[in-house]
């Protein structure tokens, strides 16, 4: 059967004009010139509406159009990352990335001709500990760039550009680095656009390298994440493999250990002096913007730099892989196994088949992975994905093992299903189905600023054309089922590279000394002239617009009495239909239970894996998710086959069969995951030490069924529990265009049991006292990872403002009092923040939180630095006046739309509100003054009692140190979790 439905909508939504096949390309590149006089190419039939402009100084600008929120998406794309670091500077393009962020001669310093003299001294110092090979030596050079730049962090002023971006109310500022690209983030209120253009156009004009030394330590630090990051590890190893002579493989974003402690100033300056330049960059602008006005704006700031010619250098071309190539990375996360092949690069043919065959195989839904491997439950988990650069792109085959199945074995199930499709064993109407699956994906990327800008930034650094990608996927819907056959037999053979993530010691971890860093000056109380120049100027302000939600939102009933909230759809024909019971764990610990093993099974009519195919061809998804307190049945996709997805859902919920083998590997499934998340450090600190922190043993962490009750639960149960769920108390909300229709379908297809049952009582669980007490799980890793934790008060909405502008000013962000502290000044960590964490239900306590991850040997000069902030909040009125700004700045330019309006009133009235609280936020930010932020510091976080939590390698981990912040239990992660009753560990 043919997949017509979403073919249908999308020829609708993209706005091509029918036309007969012997007329011109669809997609043609036109030019035109607006009336600033600049001209511009644009396409037709490209649904994003961008235009696309070169400066006459070679800079590449794209813009684009999208007023759902006053804001822009910005991004300055740089066609240069670690691929061009030289081979004795790996990781230079990535701390490069980092010290653009430090200002120039103009800002970031209170006197330039005096600094400079200092950082000159630092450069020099720098090549001089390069070239030194004696340890001895080198580290008493290290002691003078120290001295000399404590000396130079008197005249500069750290984090200013973090400060003139925050106080414009921009969110996301950041940066990344890869392997042909580095892109600067940010988004910025609409108002705001000149002063941003303004900023970035000269911090990119000049290169600055102040504060290096502890920037170069948060890089370090970050070094360290990536080596207890096993994920990362085995990809890099797997590109090992792949790219035995080219950078891919060969030299790593983060670079190597002795790189980044032998770094070279004067390489910095020079790989910035030949790829930023503006024939090499691309400017990306996606929001509420004048075409017009913007490109204007661009021309007289951007369009100021200097161009100059660009060579990028050539990069050695890779043999073909003539038979498997092994490797092997340990870890102490689970097992894991990679299957990768190497493609040609982004935007071929052979990119765009490999394309369809990952489809094929993974699409979350009805591929041959999710049918065959996941949903007969063959593996824990397979999956598969692509990557596409400007050389080269991989295949990737992802696989889990169950318990006790071997990696090879996995290997081989994910091979053999891959050799499905060489056979042709796949339903002739997938490529059709899967090309319109990525269609939609692209639909919903579309409709967002952020996602379009990242698009197109994409396409920026890969220099595809943008037609081109419009009209790809309609290129690959030409692809035959024989075509793609004879590709999959000549392609994928035993050229592949297998890398086995085991569980073991890693051998080749690097451990460094803690270089003894003097803590520079911040001289947060320090404003440059530019700063200064900077705040005078004063764009129109933006009116913060609140919901009211009693106009937004729609209340109807179906002809069952069951209340139906709405909001029209009016950007596409896609729809979101949610049944809603406020019932979840906490009323019936088997619900979340019965609604995982609902995956897995069919009805008398349909076997598990046809029904996923029914939904997939349909271009609808269902789901069934449960929290502690509420359950949601949800069903999403195309608006013209709601009906029928609708009546697949209901059989579904009223005919599923329970199966007693597909429970007993459900069952099994679920115990290696408990298995598997006993070695994911993220789950331990955040699921497991945090929580018991808040709660203790009686929590929802440790309330579980063990393997033994798991084992004797009877499928039948389960499944005549989800039947029985829609004859409970319920509402509904429904996101899509023409109610009408949804609302006949609703009462022709849920029928329900009247009158509807009532919730059963639920569990409670008690917050205990914090304080006195440390929680420390032993795990093998290079960093050490803390959190303080304390309870506060019960929820208070009057304290709404008041702790928003805190976590601003104190605890998030890169200008935040905790980060310019911990990492800016004292170079302790690469992540810290704090958090003063409402509840998010009345009557539940508020939360005051810190972390640090950090090298373990620094953690006991990190816990003492973040101690001393948690009681003795520093005054810092400029910070705290441009901390007020950015607040309500962010306020002003927010935007609660769509379906979000409804989910945003839902947590609202979880905390007892029926109105948009942002209005009372904004006015209380507006009266507040230092004072009121001490006061609020004072009585709700001064002297707070605070348990910690921390996991790390005890053999590294000062233990002694620990034990000053209160009684250390060692805890043994079962326990922990609750998954066999032990001792704790005194």
């Amino acid at each position: 059967m043919k997949n017509i439905y979403l073919l249908i909508l999308l020829f609708a939504i993209s706005l091509i004009s029918c036309k007969q096949a012997n007329e011109q390309d669809p997609y043609e590149i036109k030019t035109a010139t607006d009336g600033k006089g600049f001209s511009y190419t644009y396409f037709d039939g490209d649904p994003t509406g961008l235009r696309l402009y070169t400066l006459e100084n070679g800079l590449t600008v794209y813009l684009s159009k999208n007023e759902d929120e006053p804001k822009i998406q910005t991004y300055m794309a740089v066609r240069a990352g670690s691929n061009y670091d030289p081979k004795e500077s790996t990781g230079l393009a990535h701390y490069l990335e980092h010290m653009l962020f430090k200002g120039t001669s103009e800002f970031g310093t209170q006197d330039w001709s005096s600094e400079k003299v200092l950082l000159d001294s630092i450069s020099k110092l720098y090549e001089i500990h390069k070239a030194e090979n004696d340890p001895e030596k080198k580290k008493e050079i290290y002691r003078q760039i120290d001295k000399v730049s404590l000396e130079a962090s008197n005249y500069s002023i750290a984090n200013e550009y973090d400060k003139m971006v925050g106080a414009m109310g921009a969110q996301g500022t950041n940066a990344h680095t890869w392997f042909e690209e580095t892109v600067y983030h940010n988004k910025i209120p609409e108002n705001e656009f000149e002063k941003w253009a303004k900023l970035e156009s000269d911090r990119f004009e000049e290169l600055v390298l102040r504060l290096f030394h502890t920037e170069l330590e948060a890089v370090y630090e970050e070094f360290n994440r990536g080596q207890d990051n096993d994920f990362r590890k085995k990809f890099s190893t797997t590109l090992e493999g792949l790219f035995p002579t080219h950078p891919y493989g060969q030299q790593t974003t983060i670079g190597t250990s002795d790189h980044l402690k032998n770094p070279s100033l004067v390489a910095i300056h020079n790989y910035f002096e030949k790829y930023y330049v503006p024939s090499n960059m691309g400017l990306v602008l996606v929001g509420d913007i004048d075409f017009e006005e913007t490109i204007d704006i661009v021309n007289n700031t951007f369009g100021k730099w200097e161009n100059k010619p660009v060579e990028h250098p050539e990069l050695p071309k890779e043999s073909p892989i003539t038979s498997p190539i092994v490797k092997e990375v340990y870890g102490p996360t689970n097992e894991s196994v990679y299957v990768a092949f190497r493609t040609d690069k982004i935007g071929s043919k052979e990119a765009r088949m490999v394309k369809l065959v990952d489809m094929i195989l993974a699409n979350s839904q009805a591929g041959l992975f999710d049918l065959d491997l996941n949903q007969q439950q063959k593996v824990q988990n397979a999956t598969s994905f692509t990557l596409f650069q400007n050389d080269y792109g991989i295949h990737f085959l992802d696989g889990y093992p169950l318990a006790g199945q071997s990696l090879d074995t996995v290997k081989a199930l994910m091979l053999s299903t891959l050799d499905k499709i060489k056979s042709g064993n796949f339903d002739d109407w997938m490529i059709e189905a899967v090309v319109n699956d990525l269609k939609l994906n692209q639909l919903r990327e579309f409709e967002s600023s952020t996602a379009l800008a990242n698009a197109y930034f994409n396409s920026f650094i890969h220099r595809q054309n943008w037609a081109d990608i419009v009209k790809e996927l309609d290129e690959m819907k030409m692809v035959t089922k024989e075509e793609l056959i004879t590709f999959a037999n000549d392609f994928y053979k035993d050229n592949y590279v297998v890398t086995y993530k085991k569980q073991g010691t890693d051998e080749n971890i690097a451990k460094v000394e803690n270089p003894g860093i003097t803590p520079i000056n911040l001289n947060r109380d320090k404003q440059s002239d530019y700063l200064v120049t900077f705040n005078e100027m004063k764009p129109a302000e933006i009116s913060p617009v609140f919901v009211d939600f009693e106009k937004e939102i729609n209340y109807s009933k179906l002809s069952n009495d069951i209340d139906i909230a709405s909001i029209e759809n009016r950007v596409n024909d896609l729809f979101q239909m949610n049944f809603i019971f406020d019932m979840g764990s906490d009323h019936n610990k088997k619900i979340s239970l019965a609604a995982g093993y609902l995956d897995f099974v069919g009805t008398e009519k349909f076997t598990p894996e046809d029904l996923k195919k029914e939904f997939y061809k349909l271009g609808i998804n269902y789901n069934v998710n449960t929290g502690s307190d509420q359950t949601y049945v949800s069903l999403s996709g195309l608006k013209e086959n709601m009906n029928k997805g609708l009546l697949l859902l209901e059989d579904l919920w009223n005919n599923a069969v329970a199966d007693q083998e597909s429970y007993d590997k459900y069952v099994a499934r679920i115990l290696k995951s408990r298995e598997d998340g006993k070695t994911q450090k993220d789950n331990i600190l955040w699921d497991g030490l945090f929580e018991y922190a808040k709660y203790g043993d009686h929590s929802r962490l440790r309330n579980i069924y063990t393997a033994d009750e798991l084992a004797k639960i009877d499928p039948k149960e389960l499944v005549q529990i989800v039947k029985d769920l829609k004859n409970y108390d319920q509402r509904l909300f429904y996101y899509g265009n023409d109610l009408d229709a949804a609302m006949v379908a609703l009462n022709e297809s849920h029928q329900v049991e009247t009158p509807l049952k009532s919730y059963p009582e639920p569990e409670t669980y008690t917050a205990q006292e914090t304080g006195g007490k440390v929680y420390f799980v032993d795990y093998d890793m290079v960093q050490s990872e803390m959190v303080l934790v304390s309870k506060g008060d019960a929820f208070d909405k009057e304290k709404m403002a008041e702790a928003q502008l805190f976590n601003t000013y104190f605890g998030s962000g890169l200008s935040s009092i905790v980060f310019q502290e911990i990492r800016e000044s004292k170079s302790l960590a690469y992540s810290a923040f704090s958090s003063y964490s409402m509840a998010r239900k009345a009557g539940d306590e508020d939360y005051i939180y810190a972390y640090v991850g950090t090298q373990a040997n620094k953690l006991p000069e990190a816990v003492d630095a973040m101690m001393d902030l948690m009681n003795d909040m520093p005054e810092a009125q400029e910070q705290f006046e441009q901390a007020k700004e950015s607040t309500l700045k962010k306020i002003a330019a927010q935007r609660i739309t769509k379906s979000n309006i409804f989910w945003n009133y839902e947590s609202l009235k979880k905390r007892g509100i029926d109105y948009d609280i942002r209005k009372d936020v904004y006015s209380g930010v507006q009266e507040m003054d230092m004072t009121d932020l001490k006061n609020f510091f004072d009585e709700n976080i001064k002297g707070g009692e605070y348990t910690t939590v921390v996991i790390g390698n005890k053999k590294d981990v000062d233990m002694k140190a620990l034990a000053k912040l209160g009684e250390v239990t060692e805890m043994d992660i079962d326990y922990l979790f609750n998954y066999k009753q032990t001792d704790l560990k005194q």
